[in-house]
């Protein structure tokens, strides 16, 4: 989602044949962060666990065998099984805030080892109730064209022609369930948008988005016209798939006949940003977000949250998602970075400890621009504010994470990976578990606490040698290892 928006369910009626009757439900970041203290830790007694002969307990779901999980049916492309989502904004990545500008970039984010690179709303941006002087990304003008403050269409076809030939894959965001106030089909077509008892177009009800206007499902006339128009890219230009925006808030069997006729043309990749219709795994999407970790993980650094809540937040990925989809983990986007602050405002010295923690736990990790600069303001949404690149301190760091995952397949994505085994600890604070796949077996011990503390973690048949992959060093992990551990620490461990 675009602004600031608290929990909202709405259940909007508007009668007359002027309108169909539209369930809209919010999937704002911070739609499951209420109730989750209370939840999550009832969730731990409720949750059924197998203690199996090695000491770890293995995340389950009950008496329902593994085999017999709802296997999504949507193509996973083979080149994302091990990839790395990486967000960009082109209107802050450069004093030009250009195509051209952003281009030069592309060598370092081939080194850094970045896979999809997710390209914000790069249409016209509208100019009727427009928000501040450049306007929300997300207020679409046209979707066939390109803002000419990035540049024109073809030089963004030379970028997407460009990243493949790097190895890249490109994906962009899409905003299906609104438009600009001046996109020609509102004068064109009113009939495609949601209108109240007057006949007057409406904006996103039971939001601030007054910038744009809501379309109405019902018409299938503008379901073909949106399918035709994301269509466009993957033929004429060559995009690899999409980040749905607010893609909950529009009908499930729409983007399942957007997913069939885009998997005609080529293998793509798309990402809905949403955490609560999980039916749009089953045949539209690869991919949803990861907001709960994202909250637990705020909550942790504010010393609300403990390692317990990312155990049961483990448990219940493992239980809902389809068979070869999965979340998005990440410490920042556009959004948060934005509305909700910095990752060092909000996660302050456990930076680092949790970027590890999206990259270790399954699901597909996203780095957002700037990140590996360290990034530590909140860019501005409506207006220019480019990012600073004079301190690429964090590169290397995120380059590190990212070998880590694409070097052990027990971190890969969706089915490519391995499952996780919790281990059991002494304290509330230690998080320690295993991933394992085809003989790769990865260990991940952190200290989820900004206190120190000594631990007993019972490791069992896993004891053996280890490479700690940070350091290099070798580590004789015991059966029931104590250690000491600082402050947001972290181990990782990778099979020799």
């Amino acid at each position: 989602m675009r602004y600031p928006i608290l929990q909202v369910l709405i259940a909007a009626t508007i009668a007359l044949s002027l309108i169909s009757c539209q369930l809209v439900e919010n999937s704002v970041h911070n739609q499951e962060e209420a109730g989750m203290k209370e939840g999550l830790l009832q969730d731990v007694s409720e949750s059924s666990e197998n203690q199996n002969e090695d000491g770890a307990r293995e995340v389950t779901r009950g008496n329902e065998e593994k085999d017999e999980r709802k296997v999504s049916q949507v193509k996973v492309p083979d080149w994302s099984k091990n990839a790395v989502i990486y967000e960009v904004n082109i209107r802050q990545y450069t004093k030009e805030g250009t195509f051209e500008a952003f281009r030069e970039h592309l060598p370092r984010l081939k080194e850094l080892g970045v896979d999809i690179l997710w390209f914000m709303p790069i249409h016209p941006i509208s100019q009727e109730r427009r928000k501040g002087v450049l306007g929300s990304y997300y207020s679409v003008k046209d979707y066939k064209d390109v803002n000419p403050e990035f540049g024109t269409l073809e030089e963004f076809k030379q970028i997407v022609d460009e990243c493949h030939e790097m190895g890249f894959k490109v994906i962009l965001d899409w905003v299906a369930n609104h438009t600009g106030w001046d996109n020609p089909w509102i004068k064109e077509h009113p009939d495609w948008y949601v209108r109240n008892l007057k006949g007057e177009i409406i904006h996103p009800l039971g939001t601030d988005w007054t910038d744009v206007a809501q379309l109405n499902y019902d018409n299938q006339d503008m379901r073909k016209a949106m399918i035709e128009a994301m269509k466009f890219w993957v033929e004429e230009i060559g995009v690899d798939g999409f980040r749905a925006d607010y893609a909950g808030g529009v009908p499930v069997d729409f983007w399942e006949a957007a997913r069939d006729e885009l998997d005609r043309i080529k293998e793509v990749f798309m990402l809905a940003e949403d955490n609560r219709v999980m039916a749009l795994l089953d045949k539209a999407f690869n991919a949803n977000y990861g907001w709960e970790l994202y909250n637990i993980m705020n909550n942790i650094a504010k010393g609300t949250n403990i390692a317990k809540h990312v155990e049961v937040y483990l448990k219940k990925i493992d239980s809902i998602y389809p068979r070869g989809t999965y979340p998005m983990h990440f410490t920042s986007n556009h959004d948060e970075n934005s509305w909700n602050g910095t990752e060092y405002e909000r996660l302050g010295d456990a930076v680092k400890t949790m970027a590890v923690l999206t990259f270790t736990v399954p699901g597909i990790p996203l780095i957002y621009s700037g990140q590996e600069a360290g990034l530590n303001k909140r860019l501005k949404f409506f207006e220019k504010d480019e990012i600073d690149w004079s301190d690429l301190s964090m590169q290397e760091f995120y380059k590190k994470l990212i070998e880590l995952k694409k070097k052990n397949p027990a971190l890969w994505n969706g089915d490519a990976g391995g499952e996780v085994n919790i281990f059991e600890t002494t304290s509330n604070n230690v998080l320690a578990f295993e991933r394992v796949k085809d003989g790769n077996r990865v260990i991940v011990i952190m200290n989820l606490s900004k206190e120190a503390c000594a631990v007993e973690i019972k490791i069992g048949n896993s004891a053996g040698e280890y490479q700690q992959f940070f350091t290099g060093q070798n580590f004789n992990l015991s059966p029931q290892q104590k250690l000491k551990l600082e402050p947001w620490e972290y181990i990782v461990l990778v099979s020799q």
